[in-house]
């Protein structure tokens, strides 16, 4: 295990300096580009308007015939986008697939400069988060990228689940995790061919009273999982995100999944489909009647100290970081999206 002084030291000569916090960013959709369809990423200058993250997209969903074709792509896109004050991240392909090492080496070679975080698939352990941590320092300094490239793993397998705390701790670079349901209900073998959301089967019943028609509750097939992950995120100071939803004519369905994960700490989802931006937006951007409350808390208690009542109820120190927590948000949003500033009484 590294001692702390060590941790945050450059892994290569000429790398630039690890972050010690994240950087303060809107992420409430990380929006997902396949680079490989030119009509698509002739839409990204007017899409990176709308949206908090765009990603090109290099590993499922991407045909192996076409995969250099999606770097090349997404090389294009980053170099002639002005992405603002948009994230510009990549899905590179798997450790163990054959793109992945010129995935990485060429994207960082061409447009290191510009790219925000480097989103990993089918983590499984720390190992897999040490292995990239190395190489793109060596390829930071090699090519004299000026700031830390970052890591985003997805959680989508059995192991990786059993380590997400060490993975969670394992670099410095780390920005957070996303769910990753599909390839995670594959490796667990679970009987669903859902990509998210719930299952009509996975439910609880109510005791049988008589004759009469027996309630039933369908249940969260990833309560447990969410749980896990926000929790290793959260001990670690990074962000925990949900990942797909793959219905996208449920609009109603996939907000509840969204809201479901925003209420237990997810900072954003993986947006796949256009219609799915608002829906992002509307979930992830906070209750402008929360946020009138978080204020009062503020107000009432400048140092965070003490205790007070407000509309009948105690707040102490807890309850103000919750308020700061859900006010710093608005104003994130109300400056990414102006329309939203005086909704929030900026």
């Amino acid at each position: 295990m590294k001692l702390p002084r060590q941790f945050f030291r450059p892994l290569a000569i000429g790398a630039p300096e690890p972050y010690r916090e994240l950087p303060a960013r809107l992420e409430r959709m990380i929006h997902f580009v396949p680079p490989h369809l030119e009509k698509v990423t002739a839409k990204v200058p007017d899409l990176a308007k709308q949206v908090d993250i765009v990603l090109g997209n290099l590993e499922d969903a991407i045909p192996a015939d076409a995969k250099e074709a999606a770097r090349k792509g997404f090389i294009g896109m980053a170099r002639n986008t002005d992405f603002g004050a948009t994230g510009l991240w990549t899905r590179i392909n798997c450790l163990n697939s054959p793109w992945m090492l010129d995935d990485i080496t060429e994207i960082v070679a061409e447009v290191g400069n510009k790219l925000d975080v480097v989103m990993l698939p089918k983590v499984e352990g720390a190992w897999d988060i040490h292995y990239l941590d190395q190489l793109l320092a060596q390829l930071e300094a090699k090519h004299g990228v000026t700031k830390p490239i970052l890591i985003h793993a997805i959680l989508e397998t059995a192991e990786g689940v059993k380590n997400v705390g060490e993975i969670a701790s394992a670099s410095p670079r780390m920005h957070g995790m996303s769910l990753g349901p599909a390839d995670l209900a594959a490796s667990r073998a679970m009987k669903t061919t859902r990509v998210g959301g719930g299952h009509p089967e996975y439910k609880v019943v109510a005791d049988p009273v008589g004759d009469a028609p027996r309630a039933a509750a369908q249940q969260d097939l990833w309560h447990y999982t969410i749980a896990r992950m926000v929790d290793a995120c959260a001990a670690n100071g990074i962000k925990a995100f949900y990942g797909p939803f793959g219905d996208f004519a449920d609009g109603l369905a996939c907000e509840t999944q969204f809201r479901n994960a925003f209420l237990l700490g997810c900072a954003g989802a993986w947006t796949l489909h256009p219609s799915q931006i608002d829906i992002a937006k509307r979930v992830f951007s906070p209750d402008p009647q929360e946020v009138a409350f978080a204020k009062k808390i503020l107000a009432a208690m400048p140092d965070g100290s003490g205790a007070v009542m407000i509309d009948g109820k105690m707040q102490d120190d807890a309850t103000w970081k919750q308020a700061k927590v859900m006010v710093d948000l608005a104003r994130f949003v109300a400056e990414k999206d102006p329309a939203f500033a005086p909704v929030y009484g900026f």
